[in-house]
């Protein structure tokens, strides 16, 4: 039996296990809070692994790798740094508040805060981001499909967009914190393998070190160049930043048991991810000593499991790549999924029934899959998906967020303002300026444009306070993630 041979059977096993998964955990779904937010009963130990399997996808397993092998540990400031950045912010800033709102989505929070055209351009530009994001994880899928099987990338989106998107629709976030959960000790295990495993054939790292260009480990530039500043800002906010309003993340806080886990399960998470993130980072370095010249850099970790693993554990690791893959699209999908058809199917038919927004929850899934699937098939790059996706967020979503949650004078106008401030100066900079960080250009815009309009309108239109799902104002004492 060839090696490919037993890469199918094992992977198959493995994707016919994830949908068994679904079908047993649906049982525990009866309500749309089931569903969306696992009833808001997920433990700690449920908590962390769901964080970390939805933040650590095809970016951080094969783009981080590739980055690292362009630039070392600068190149991969965006992930594992950034995004791990993230987890900590959400769990210190954002937690204590949001869990207080008892909200289902972002979009929620938008409607809450700065009223319902607010929520519907950010529902709109979450689900757009979504889909971009998916689409990533879906070439992602295509690439580990072509490299260890000879299989053809589009055959490999497919079949990643029908699996993920069968299972997820079947048990919503219940499938998708279960799966989760098994799915990051494969992510854990198969990568520190895989790296003991390379560094005993190269001689060790003591071989490796001597060889690499100066400057492999710093973290900031050394030049005095603007432009290459405003890169490397951009690089820290495109995922530190614009994740803080990410839907997937964010049901991850709602579903938690309790303010603890929640705020706990962040911190864990962000170490972990962290942690397991550095892994894909050093083999990427390992291998401009080992693989010179490579034209995909992309493809260096599967590619070093195919040199240095046996066959079997070929096919385990394998599995270790699609279980970081599936973890973040499972998220995605349910998160795009549940803003559809909890914020915008009602905008659109009118008052429904919670049993009427899951089922249109559960009917969303299947086609946002498909869409993102084309996206995948017509815009076969990883990381840029995942960046374009994020910048899409970053310029006009993420300022009002922040300001809605910590400054209590921010109101509708100027909320509605920094949106379309924010969305233009995005799409001008990147018209007439390519060479300059559009999405942070438009972050710092829409920031500057709810300040001035929001003081400016104070009394015309008086900020709405934080409230919970029934309009009662929330507690705003002992608000960050402290203790």
């Amino acid at each position: 039996m060839n090696t490919e041979t037993v890469i199918l059977i094992g992977v198959s096993f493995y994707l016919l296990a994830m949908i068994a998964v679904g079908i047993v955990v649906s049982k525990r779904v009866g309500s749309q809070d089931d569903f969306i937010v696992a009833g808001r009963k997920l433990p700690l130990w449920l908590c962390v692994p769901t964080i970390v399997a939805s933040w650590f996808g095809a970016g951080t397993m094969l783009g981080a790798a590739g980055t690292g092998y362009a630039g070392g540990f600068l190149a991969s400031i965006a992930t594992p740094f950034g995004t791990s950045l993230t987890l900590i912010l959400i769990g210190f800033f954002f937690v204590r508040t949001l869990r207080r709102m008892k909200l289902l989505t972002v979009a929620d929070f938008f409607e809450n805060r700065f009223g319902h055209v607010s929520a519907m351009i950010a529902a709109v530009a979450l689900v757009l981001s979504i889909i971009g994001w998916i689409g990533g994880l879906m070439v992602a899928f295509g690439y580990v499909f072509q490299t260890m099987t000879g299989i053809p990338m589009e055959i490999g989106i497919l079949a990643g967009g029908v699996i993920v998107v069968a299972y997820t629709a079947i048990g919503g976030m219940w499938a998708v914190a279960v799966t989760d959960f098994f799915q990051v000790l494969i992510i854990a295990i198969g990568l520190v393998v895989l790296l003991l495993v390379v560094l005993v054939n190269v001689g060790g790292w003591g071989v490796i070190a001597p060889q690499l260009p100066e400057h492999t480990f710093r973290l900031v530039p050394l030049e005095y160049d603007a432009g290459i500043w405003l890169n490397y800002v951009r690089l820290w906010v495109i995922f530190g930043a614009a994740d803080l309003a990410s839907q997937s993340l964010m049901q991850r806080v709602f579903a938690a048991d309790s303010d603890r886990t929640a705020q706990n399960a962040f911190y864990l998470a962000g170490v972990g991810h962290l942690l397991i993130g550095l892994i894909p980072v050093f083999l990427g370095i390992i291998a401009i000593v080992t693989m010179p010249g490579l034209d995909d850099p992309q493809t260096i970790v599967p590619t070093m499991a195919v040199e240095y693993l046996h066959p079997i554990a070929i096919a385990i690791f394998v599995g270790a790549i699609l279980a970081a893959i599936m973890s973040s699209a499972d998220s995605a999908l349910l998160a795009a999924a549940s803003l559809i058809g909890i914020n915008l199917a009602p905008a659109i038919k009118g008052d429904i029934s919670s049993n009427q927004k899951l089922k249109v929850t559960r009917i969303a899934i299947p086609i946002i899959g498909i869409v993102a699937t084309y996206v995948a098939l017509e815009v076969q790059l990883i990381l840029e998906l995942m960046i374009d996706a994020n910048s899409f967020l970053l310029a006009g979503v993420v300022g009002p967020y922040i300001a809605g949650i910590w400054w209590a004078k921010a109101n509708r106008t100027g909320a509605l303002s920094a949106m379309g401030t924010g969305f233009s100066a995005w799409v001008l900079s990147e018209w007439m300026y390519p060479e300059l960080a559009g999405d942070v250009v438009g972050f710092g815009v829409s920031l500057v444009t709810i300040y001035i309009v929001t003081l400016l309108t104070q009394k015309t239109d008086p900020p709405k306070p934080l409230a919970d799902e029934h309009g009662v104002p929330i507690n705003l004492k002992g608000r960050l993630g402290i203790g």
